[in-house]
């Protein structure tokens, strides 16, 4: 009889958080949410201080590009130095600096799964329109075990993908 009872205020107590699920929609449709960034424009990476050959320079902004695309979270992805930009609604601007680069060795990578790491560290940076920094943060890149050194480059552009797409429409985050 006790398991009855219990099983029965289980319900009602469920049911009640079920059924405001119209209350919980006004709720939503009432708060005030900040819209996010609709277009993006990548400019082309920096490598000043850092001697990084021109093929992984490139790599680096193709895969960025390319990956900022995928992920669905702009609406345009614009390249570095594209006039329409300049009035897309929404705009903010990706800089990326690099800060570190080891190049490894696929042929060690394949003989000893310790030897031969591929790093390339860059500084990325969200600005709105504005100006205003959105995002300031250190992003790894790598290839340690199997694949070819420009494999780095791809690594590095889907964690700045992932990245955007969870924090660029919150406030300033940095690191």
């Amino acid at each position: 009889m006790k398991r009855a009872t219990h099983f029965g205020l289980l319900t009602v107590l469920l049911g009640a958080l079920v059924l405001p699920g119209v209350s919980r929609t006004r709720l939503e449709a009432q708060t005030p949410t900040k819209p996010g960034p609709t277009a993006i424009q990548v400019r082309m990476v920096e490598a000043e201080e850092i001697k990084l050959p021109p093929d992984f320079q490139m790599a680096l902004y193709e895969n960025l590009v390319q990956e900022l695309t995928r992920t669905g979270k702009f609406q345009q992805v614009y390249r570095d130095g594209d006039k329409r930009a300049a009035e897309a609604p929404g705009l903010v601007t990706l800089r990326s600096t690099v800060r570190g680069f080891k190049q490894g060795s696929a042929r060690a990578r394949q003989v000893t799964t310790v030897a031969g790491a591929t790093h390339i560290k860059v500084h990325v940076e969200l600005a709105g329109s504005d100006g205003k920094v959105l995002l300031d943060r250190n992003v790894e890149g790598k290839v340690r075990f199997f694949g070819e050194n420009l494999r780095a480059t791809y690594d590095f552009a889907k964690k700045v993908a992932k990245l955007l797409q969870q924090n660029a429409s919150s406030p300033a985050a940095t690191s």
